[in-house]
């Protein structure tokens, strides 16, 4: 059965689905099934939860209807098409089962084998797995290439993102099957191999990975790290997501993604996380993490308190040019060099280097000027309301006030943080493409399912080789270098994919 067609539910009309787990994924899941047109049955052993999870998405479809975003009629039709079931044997005639039942490989495994022996040859196995290996799951199955991961993202009808995972057996028709099924249920699917985290769990882990290991390092606040992260486009800093998502379920998927990698220092979890878990502060379910309730908005800049010393642009690249685009947006003068061995800023008699993930300290040194400072990379010059920057430790206070006078005449908060390599932005950022980057050099993704993941699961204002097209390997590479040479740790390791980016863009 290696053509798409010979799938039940790729039949013309409508196939029965069967959902197990009526938790807010699995009941998110039967309703998109149902507004598809598909009859669903939801089955969980809970005594009553599917009929609870179905009075739910009852309110939540007739809140729409009041809000005339849906006519009442769809939502009765659609309502109508969701029944529960009170055994697994009622599912026995269903073209598709997906399990979406608790994340752990030996009760999914059960689960599995049982819906494998009990279903027609021609129905598809499916797990909404967000973390476990298909190849795996799909162990003591006697019809393994039935099985794929179609990994939806919460809340399941809004998300438009379903990761399509593929197993050692999943069958290439069957893959190609519940992709076409994505796109008629309005999703949009990637391919992904089966390997931890997928493509959006693994890729993402360093945007709250570089944000725990500074607050680790007591290099910023929350609020300082998510204020310029957001300035770099992402819709929520690293921070508030986390607690957002909960701590205790970012802190397992961080532990689930670092055992299977086998300790990979590159998914360590984090000290910091941990003692909010063991602590209790779970974040927004629990009325504290980092935050106390929800973030405070952010302050306003403050005016500039004097007359702007002399500015100067200076290096090559992408980077030096979007530094010339802020100063263009606001309208300030400056003389533009780019002959310099560096990249940044000169402001009075402080250089300000774009970060190369190297400290201001070590700088100030190597380049025989105590007036220093390292700035984080302005990525969405529109929209930057902080950006950090840290000084090395000579620069004088004139200085010092010089450097954030520019930043708030500019429109920018000053985020001064603890002198540590790569700052904020830079560093998560490098890091993303960095993981984008393994992720396709090790066959889990190609380029453009990578940006779209990323977009559309985890809604990042770019992909990693959006970033990388439009920062250039150089600056990428020689920043992941710096952060190497600066801690010593195969976390900050090149990708060999990007080395070769570098390698051939130097030609």
């Amino acid at each position: 059965m290696s053509e798409a067609k010979q799938w039940a539910v790729a039949s013309a009309s409508p196939a029965l689905i069967g959902v197990v787990g009526a938790g807010i994924m699995g009941a998110g899941i039967a309703q998109v099934a149902a507004q598809a047109g598909h009859a669903v049955l939801l089955l969980d052993l809970r005594e009553g939860a599917a009929a609870a999870a179905i009075a739910q998405t009852a309110k939540a479809l007739e809140a729409l209807v009041a809000k005339g975003r849906m006519e009442a009629d769809e939502c009765a039709a659609v309502l109508a098409r969701i029944q529960p079931a009170l055994s697994l044997a009622e599912l026995k005639d269903a073209a598709l089962v997906i399990e979406v039942i608790v994340e752990k490989l030996e009760p999914k495994q059960a689960l599995l084998r049982e819906l494998d022996a009990l279903l027609g040859e021609a129905a598809i196995i499916a797990t909404n797995t967000s973390s476990i290996s298909v190849t795996a799951l799909a162990n003591g199955m006697s019809h393994p290439s039935r099985l794929v991961g179609m990994h939806f993202f919460n809340p399941v009808p809004l998300m438009k993102l379903v990761e399509v995972v593929w197993g050692a057996e999943t069958d290439a028709g069957v893959a190609q099957t519940i992709e076409s099924l994505a796109r008629r249920w309005g999703k949009t699917p990637v391919h992904a191999k089966s390997t931890p985290g997928f493509i959006v769990n693994r890729i993402a882990r360093p945007f709250y990975a570089e944000a725990l290991a500074l607050l680790q390092e007591q290099a910023g606040t929350p609020a300082q790290i998510d204020r310029a992260l957001r300035s770099a486009g992402f819709r929520m800093g690293p921070c508030e997501l986390m607690d957002l998502i909960g701590h205790d379920t970012n802190f397992l998927v961080t532990q689930s993604v670092f055992e299977a990698n086998f300790g990979d220092k590159r998914y360590m979890p984090s000290l910091v996380q941990k003692a909010l878990v063991d602590g209790g502060r779970l974040g927004r379910k629990a009325g504290k993490g980092f935050y106390v309730g929800l973030p405070e908005a952010a302050a306003k800049v403050a005016a500039p308190q004097q007359g702007l010393a002399a500015i100067g642009v200076v290096g090559r690249g992408a980077l030096a040019d979007r530094l010339a685009a802020c100063l263009d947006l606001k309208g300030l003068s400056y003389t533009r060099g780019e002959s310099a061995d560096w990249n940044g800023l000169v402001i009075g008699d402080v250089h300000v280097h774009l970060s190369s993930g190297v400290s201001a300290a070590q700088l100030a040194v190597e380049w025989h000027h105590p007036e220093l400072a390292v700035m984080d990379w302005p990525l969405a010059p529109d929209r930057i309301d902080g950006l950090a920057l840290a000084f090395a430790p000579r620069v004088s206070p004139a200085g010092v006030a010089a450097v954030e006078d520019v930043w708030r005449t500019l429109g920018w908060e000053p985020l001064q943080l603890r002198d540590v390599p790569g700052l904020a932005v830079a560093r998560t950022v490098a890091m993303l493409v960095n993981e984008g980057a393994d992720a396709v050099w090790q066959g889990v993704c190609d380029e453009p399912s990578a940006d779209l993941a990323c977009k559309l699961g985890v809604n990042y204002p770019a992909g990693p080789f959006e970033w990388l097209s439009s920062v250039g390997a150089e600056a990428v590479v020689a920043l992941l270098d710096g952060l190497f040479a600066g801690y010593r740790s195969e976390r900050y390791r090149v990708s060999p994919l990007l080395q070769q980016r570098r390698w051939s863009a130097a030609r």
